[in-house]
């Protein structure tokens, strides 16, 4: 089979590495679209898979709106030579356009309930679209949930163990306490009006949980001077290791607090609207605080992840092994999914519960 992956954002790329991988190697021809963001283009070089550069993007409504029709274009002119069987992209209108236009089919994922933007372009062009079983929207007859999390694609236990010696190299031992923070951009289509956690607040967290042992910080913006020593400074791609065997994550990025979840790791996330997957995290598993961005609440999430780091007598890692029992390898359904489509489509429509053999 011949298929277009649109790859957007640093997390897709670990999202369908393992998938691209599976399928490579078993005779599927892949074409790779990769937006130029953040750390998208970097990983995927790290990881050996060959890309064409579909451009930065814009922040702006126009500028979003001017880039979907240039990027529309130039994927429908690729998609004319490579001449595909299929797409699959997450939350990506592009794949779903150009695919619509063709008359070839596409997969499209979703989790995150308020890209609107993205639905609005997607959801009346996508053959099948799949999302996690806490995905609040439903978009009908071909809309199929999943008992899931996107970040089980690359941190379930079948597809993820941790390297110590990795931490080692930041000045990490077996038995140290230490907080993972990370503070967004707030640029994505989905995050206008959104402000996130003070720059006071910002540095009133980093300096509270310094008192229980190290703090790392990643950024997608430039941070306070006052916070520049606590930078991390570790290759992008080894970051999972890290939260791994974090005592504590805390910050604006839903997708790092629920990959912190899913590996043990009690997180604090941040949002006025948050997750669906993250409020289950939270009702579910415990293994997720949310959040709002208001100065009171700001200021009750680091009061929490003080309690947290001083407090050794929960066992997060049986609240996730609660948690993996009960969710599947999505990676694992996802190439049953598309080798057998679309006959897999219809049996998960008749028989959803066929999933629970991919756990």
């Amino acid at each position: 089979m011949r298929i277009i992956i649109d790859i957007g954002h640093p997390a897709h790329v670990h999202y369908f590495k393992h998938l691209i991988s599976y399928l490579q190697s078993n005779g599927h021809i892949l074409l790779i679209s990769a937006r130029n963001k953040e750390m998208t283009q970097y990983l995927l070089n790290q990881l050996g898979i060959n890309f064409i550069d579909r451009g930065r993007g814009k922040n702006s409504v126009f500028g979003k709106l001017l880039y979907l029709v240039k990027t529309d274009a130039l994927l429908f002119n690729v998609s004319r030579k490579f001449k595909p069987d299929l797409f699959l992209g997450f939350g990506s209108f592009y794949v779903a356009q150009v695919a619509f236009l063709l008359k070839k089919p596409s997969i499209i994922l979703d989790d995150t309930e308020n890209a609107k933007f993205s639905q609005l372009f997607y959801k009346k062009f996508a053959s099948s679209i799949l999302s996690p079983s806490t995905f609040k929207p439903y978009f009908g007859d071909k809309h199929i949930k999943f008992e899931s999390y996107m970040e089980l694609c690359y941190l379930h236990p079948k597809h993820f163990k941790v390297d110590n010696s990795l931490l080692q190299s930041i000045g990490v031992e077996e038995n140290d306490k230490y907080t993972v923070v990370r503070f967004v951009s707030w640029k994505a289509h989905h995050d206008f009006g959104h402000k996130g956690i003070s720059i006071e607040n910002k540095i009133r967290a980093v300096n509270e949980f310094s008192k229980y042992g190290k703090v790392f910080i990643t950024s997608e913006k430039e941070i306070p001077i006052e916070l520049e020593q606590f930078r991390l400074k570790i290759n992008p791609e080894h970051i999972h290791h890290l939260l791994a065997k974090a005592t504590l994550f805390y910050g604006e990025s839903a997708t790092m607090a629920s990959e912190s979840a899913v590996l043990g790791t009690p997180a604090i996330y941040l949002d006025n609207v948050g997750r669906g997957y993250t409020d289950e995290q939270e009702s579910r598993y415990g293994l997720v605080f949310n959040y709002s961005e208001s100065m009171e609440d700001q200021m009750k999430s680091i009061n929490q992840g003080c309690e947290i780091l001083s407090n050794d007598s929960i066992d997060y890692q049986s609240k996730r092994k609660k948690m993996l029992n009960e969710k599947i390898d999505l990676t694992s359904f996802l190439i049953w999914f598309i080798n057998n489509y679309p006959k897999s489509m219809q049996i998960m429509k008749v028989t959803p519960e066929f999933q629970s053999k991919f756990k």
